[in-house]
This record gives structure tokens, sequence and C-alpha cells, in this order.
């Protein structure tokens, strides 16, 4: 049986710790691929917060795979509804949520789309990354 979403694209929203390396950033993204039942080529593109447009790890991950990344302030992020909010995360970057409003925005859609809302990941370094992933709409 054909998966319902092999012809769809998406976007993943991505959040990271500070100098987490490309490497978790693709773990997540794959363990989080995997879980849904897509593949890397119906990634459309990738959205994060402003406070990530720096970020090696991120910007090369994204390089590698030939992506944009759309950048989003804290304070559009903090507008979107979203079913994982974190208060940890607005300590540190001054909104509730990054990958799943970062994702929601850039693929210009609404929470019904979300796919994988909240998909988390440790990598050995003890850095953490996230990734949420929506159904872009044109």
């Amino acid at each position: 049986m054909k998966n319902k979403l092999s012809n769809i694209e998406v976007v993943l929203g991505i959040g990271c710790d500070r100098d987490t390396p490309m490497e978790s950033i693709e773990a997540v993204v794959f363990e989080a691929l995997d879980k849904a039942d897509l593949s890397i080529e119906q990634v459309r593109s990738l959205a994060s917060i402003d406070k990530k447009s720096d970020e090696l790890g991120l910007l090369k991950f994204a390089q590698q795979y030939h992506w944009i990344i759309d950048f989003y302030s804290a304070e559009k992020l903090s507008r979107v509804h979203v079913p994982n909010p974190s208060e940890v995360v607005r300590k540190y970057v001054g909104t509730p949520a990054v990958a799943e409003a970062a994702a929601l925005i850039s693929a210009n859609t609404q929470m019904h789309d979300l796919i994988i809302e909240k998909h988390k990941y440790c990598g050995s370094d003890k850095r953490n990354a996230t990734v949420s992933i929506a159904r872009y709409r044109p």
C-alpha cells in the first residue's frame, strides 16, 4: 500500500542547543522523517528562530542538502499556537516554541498540518536538537 503522504512536500522546523553539531541535527531529522514515513526528497526547506542564523551545524546541514532556511523572530514565533509550548525554551530564546512554530509559519499552514509535533534528540555530546514536520501549503 502506498503511503498517503508520499506525494506531499514538508517543511522541517528545527531548534537546537548552541553549538549542536550537524550530525546531531541530521540524526533528529532522519529519525523524525522515518517516524512519519517520509523521505528526504519530500523536504522543501528548513525553518528556525533568527537566533540560530549563525548556528554552524544547522547551516552546514542545510548546505549539504541544498535547502534554504527561513528564520523568524521570537516575537513572530510566539504568536503561533502550538501543542507543546515550553517555559524552558521561552526562558532562553523568548518564545515558547521554535521547531513547531517555525515549521507552521514556513509551511504556510495551521496545526492540522503538523505531521510530527516535536521530536527530540540528544547527541553523545549532550547537545539537544528538536524537529517538527509540517505539510507545506503553497
